[in-house]
């Protein structure tokens, strides 16, 4: 009796430990649903040797996709072509560029997403003028400029941009 109870508990242990230190099995193909295996099937043959947070990231993704109008889809399918254009490099500054946005206050994001669309709604002639100046300026005016803009309402913000 001794003795079984002793495997009992090495065997308790042992999984035990391979649940914290391995990895949980994720979903096999057959276990996704139809509509899953629909928007997955380009990564049908590779589904085994994903990691279970990968599949769940992908289910995750084919979900929202599905979601999508045609023209979601046809603005995400552009973003990820610009997306692959990229250098290496560019996107390891997009990367950083992202991550450090993460990290600002929700009222940052807000505020930043928020003058962004203000910006995307412009046209592109006016998107051109404002990108123009931009690059025309020295790292130290960009910085004055950054700080100046903090400090005015979003109307002010427009009136600035576009009449200066």
């Amino acid at each position: 009796m001794k003795r079984f109870l002793r495997l009992v508990v090495l065997l308790a242990g042992i999984l035990t430990a391979s649940l914290c230190w391995g990895e949980v099995p994720g979903a096999s193909w057959d276990q996704l649903t139809k509509e899953e295996q629909q928007s997955l099937q380009p990564f049908k043959e590779l589904w085994p040797s994903f990691s279970p947070k990968k599949q769940g990231r992908l289910r995750k993704n084919a979900e929202k996709w599905d979601r999508m109008t045609p023209e979601e889809r046809r603005a995400a399918k552009d973003r990820f072509s610009r997306w692959q254009k990229m250098t290496p490099e560019q996107r390891e500054v997009i990367r950083k560029r992202f991550s450090e946005f993460r990290k600002l206050p929700p009222e940052e994001q807000a505020r930043i997403r928020s003058r962004f669309r203000w910006y995307r709604t412009l046209p592109a002639e006016q998107r051109e003028i404002i990108r123009e100046k931009w690059h025309r300026m020295t790292p130290d005016e960009r910085k004055n400029m950054r700080e100046r803009l903090k400090t005015m309402t979003l109307d002010e913000q427009k009136k600035f941009l576009l009449h200066k």
